[in-house]
This record gives C-alpha cells, structure tokens and sequence, in this order.
C-alpha cells in the first residue's frame, strides 16, 4: 500500500518493536496526528476469545466521561407517551412502522444508534437482517432496549460507545479525539478498558487481551501495553 508523505513522517516517530506505557503512546499518537481535520482515536483489542461460542461473547457499553467528540443520531422505536418522551430527551428520529418501511424501501441509515422500547422489538425484529450486521440492532445488554428511553439517550449523547467481538476476535472502538489532548484520552481509554476487563467471559482461557494498538484516522498505529488494565 501506497502512504503519503504525512503517514510515513509520523510512522518515523514510532518504535514498531516497542509495547509502549499508554500514558506514552497518547502523546505520540498525538504529534503524529497530521490530517488537517480533528481525527479520531481508536483502539483495536486482539482478544484471547473464540467469537464462535455463546459462552466467549464480549459485548457492553460504557459512557466515557470526555465523550467522544462526536454527534451521534439516535432512533428511537417507541409508541405512546414514550414517543413524546424520546423527542424531549433528545432523539433525533422517532416512531414505529413507518420507520421499518424508510429502512427497508429506501435503504435509509441517517442514524448511529438505535434505541427501542421492549414492546417494540416485535417491530425491530423485521429489521435484523438490516441491522445485524452493521452493528445497529438494540440489546438489552447494551442498555438499547429500555423502557427508560430518556436516560439512554442522554447518556448516547453524553458519550456512551457499545464495545462487542467482531468475527475475527477483535474489537474496535473509538475513544475520542485528538484534540482532547492525551489526558482526557488516557482517562476515556482506562473507562473503556476497565469496562472490556470487568466483562472477561468466564469461559475464556490464557491472556485475555492479546495485543492493544492504539491509532488515529489517518495515522499509524501504536502498540499499547495492556497489562496496566489487567488484563
């Protein structure tokens, strides 16, 4: 793969053979971000788990306390008086049928989260195949299907992430960004891999965490030492 001029002078910096302290690797990650716009931070787990067993799945969600920087657009399925109560919480989209048929007809996703009441997950349901496998199908597990719609959407919008094993056994989230500087980010990362080490299935073996690399949008990544969280 070709890399630009800017890619390879931030990937100078970095020290490929090194597992760098997190403290460290956020304020190189942050010299090394050159891209003229606010790039965002992820980090990427290699996890000790076999996403094909039930009892190996690692999946939750955790408010960060800087956020994430970014604007998130939450749907709502709800009917009722939690409709109304959707709208003043915040949501960005609300309703029931009519919404299953905008996703369906017209291939609509001007969304980032989903939120549904659990009498609405008959409805929900006849989007799986739609929301599965992009990631946008509520869980009770990830605090998406509530009756109390308003303290999930404030919370969405103060910044709570969904961290879940994708297929190849890695997790990717994204934790800020870089103009947070590298003390909020350290603080949003130790939230978040508090969260992933409490949720360690119990079925899982060996090292939990297998490696940790931590890169902005369009920079380099740099591996993290995750034995400071525990894992």
């Amino acid at each position: 793969m070709k890399r630009g001029k800017k890619y390879i002078d931030s990937a100078k910096l970095i020290d490929k053979t090194k597992l760098y302290d997190s403290a460290e690797a956020l304020e190189l990650v942050c010299k090394t971000a050159k891209a003229k716009f606010d790039e965002t931070l992820e980090v990427h787990l290699k996890m000790g788990v076999d996403s094909r067993h039930a009892d190996q799945q690692v999946r939750g969600a955790v408010v960060l306390p800087h956020g994430t920087g970014k604007k998130v657009r939450v749907l709502v399925f709800a009917k009722g008086d939690k409709i109304k109560e959707a709208e003043e919480a915040g949501a960005d989209y609300v309703g029931s049928d009519e919404l299953v048929a905008k996703i369906t007809g017209e291939n609509w996703f001007d969304f980032d989260i989903v939120v549904a009441t659990p009498d609405m997950m008959g409805v929900v349901g006849r989007l799986g195949k739609v929301l599965g496998p992009k990631g946008l199908m509520p869980t009770p597990k990830a605090g998406t299907v509530t009756m109390d719609v308003a303290k999930a959407i404030a919370e969405i919008k103060a910044g709570k992430i969904e961290y879940r094993l994708d297929k190849t056994n890695i997790i990717h989230c994204p934790v800020g960004k870089v103009s947070f500087g590298p003390e909020k980010l350290g603080e949003n990362l130790d939230t978040l891999m508090t969260a992933i080490v409490k949720a360690r299935p119990a079925a899982a073996k060996g090292q939990y965490i297998r490696s940790c690399v931590i890169a902005t949008t369009m920079g380099p990544g740099i591996k993290v030492n995750s034995s400071k969280f525990g894992a």
